[in-house]
């Protein structure tokens, strides 16, 4: 489970994004980033995260934010969710679970008295020295993007 927390460098990835392309925790090396972990493309909660940071993107760009999205959903999942709602930021594809494990979000979760293993929805707001400012366990997904920005300018006044 995660073991992150503020005050801590964040472990470097790489991943291939909904374009097939490389990308990795250095490419965002002097920018802010939000980087968050959701379940699975296209399901309802993830949906509702997703779009609140689209609708609230031009507010988290204004504020010097990036935001990468990651979850075990391979790349051509992620393009379709991507082009159906027109998502503007990075989805990393982590099927293989290594950005997953490094930040520590895979675990035992409990649904309707089952339990089982899975994603726990998590947010990491990363400085621009890589270090993590704030871990969001479980973010408010219809108000995510305002908690970001509120947090952040309560910590930099």
């Amino acid at each position: 489970m995660i073991t992150l927390a503020a005050g801590m460098k964040a472990p470097a990835f790489k991943g291939k994004d909904q374009n097939g392309g490389a990308v990795s925790l250095s490419d965002y090396k002097g920018k802010k980033l939000v980087l968050y972990f959701y379940p699975e493309d296209d399901t309802p909660t993830c949906t509702v995260q997703a779009c609140n940071l689209r609708d609230n993107y031009a507010l988290l760009k204004k504020e010097g934010f990036e935001v990468v999205g990651v979850s075990p959903n391979d790349v051509e999942s992620h393009k379709k969710f991507e082009e159906k709602f027109s998502l503007p930021f990075t989805l990393i594809a982590d099927p293989g679970h290594k950005i997953i494990d490094a930040y520590g979000v895979w675990g035992e979760k409990q649904l309707y008295g089952r339990k089982f293993m899975g994603l726990h929805r998590t947010t990491f707001l990363i400085d621009e020295k890589g270090i993590i400012q704030k871990v969001y366990l479980k973010p408010r997904n219809k108000q995510h993007a305002e908690d970001i920005v509120k947090f952040w300018k309560e910590m930099n006044p």
